[in-house]
């Protein structure tokens, strides 16, 4: 339709800001995406899943940018191909290091800390520590 009005967003400047998530599979392909660019493959086997356009794509559902960048490359049979790599915007950065934040002033620990905790209280058990 020429005449019709530009879809606009509900949501207003202040939530588009904010981003968060309490998916596993997110906080894996964070936690790559924070340190360098990933290929859809590497974002797969880090991220624990078998669609990474649509986990790249939830997270820009949830307020990310998530760019995807077409590289020249060489598939296995020697042709030429263009695969995308995803990055985070530096605005993203902010975003997520604000969410980060956020989780550590509610008191959340990260399960990589958590599972040593357990193990120190196992070996603490064990050894009789009081």
């Amino acid at each position: 339709m020429k005449n019709a009005p530009a879809a606009r967003s509900n949501e207003s400047a202040l939530e588009q800001r904010r981003f968060y998530t309490d998916n596993p599979r997110h906080c894996r392909a964070l936690a790559l995406l924070l340190q360098r660019p990933a290929k859809r493959e590497e974002i797969d086997s880090r991220a624990g899943c078998s669609n990474a356009p649509e986990l790249v794509a939830e997270l820009r559902r949830r307020g990310l940018d998530v760019p995807c960048e077409r590289v020249p490359a060489l598939d296995r049979d020697g042709r030429p191909c263009r695969p995308g790599v995803y990055h985070l915007t530096e605005a993203d950065r902010r975003k997520v290091a604000r969410w980060m934040y956020s989780r550590r002033a509610a008191g959340f620990i990260a399960p990589e800390l958590a599972g040593w905790l357990a193990l120190l209280a196992v070996v603490a058990t064990l050894a009789g520590w009081q």
